[in-house]
């Protein structure tokens, strides 16, 4: 069955919630506040400079998201488009939907003249960086560090 990508709007807002709440939980065994991340999903509704959200339908139903997020390089004169709260739903998975929703952000980024696409993985998810580097992702050689501000799960 055809994928079919589209932004997201504020009505999808629950299943965008829904699907990162899922995503923390697999991927990092965290279970987020969901007034926090639906106050936080709205956000990017609220400013499009924080980002967008595409959606992925497949035979009429929702199928898998991502938010896109912007990093300004003063290197490269231009933005890193940013791949965030990637999730595809459980029986959606293994049937291209993210590879759907990574064209249509390399067609955008490209088309917005973004200067290239990045993301970040857990290091230990071995079939999701599979999927990257099939993409044409590669490794970057830095180590990412944190100081985080508010209490997180």
């Amino acid at each position: 069955m055809p994928i079919s990508i589209r932004t997201a709007t504020p009505d999808d807002i629950p299943f965008l919630v829904d699907c990162n709440a899922a995503m923390a939980l697999e991927t990092e065994y965290k279970t987020l506040d969901r007034e926090v991340l639906t106050r936080g999903t709205h956000a990017v509704f609220d400013d499009p400079r924080r980002g967008f959200y595409l959606v992925a339908e497949r035979d009429g139903k929702l199928a898998g998201c991502l938010l896109i997020t912007y990093e300004w390089s003063d290197w490269r004169c231009g933005d890193w488009w940013w791949f965030q709260s990637v999730y595809v739903t459980l029986e959606s998975r293994r049937g291209g939907v993210f590879r759907a929703l990574y064209a249509e952000v390399e067609r955008r980024a490209r088309a917005a003249g973004a200067v290239g696409l990045r993301l970040y993985v857990e290091r230990d998810n071995a079939r999701a960086q599979q999927t990257y580097v099939s993409l044409g992702m590669e490794e970057e050689p830095y180590k990412m560090l944190r100081r985080g501000f508010i209490d997180f799960v």
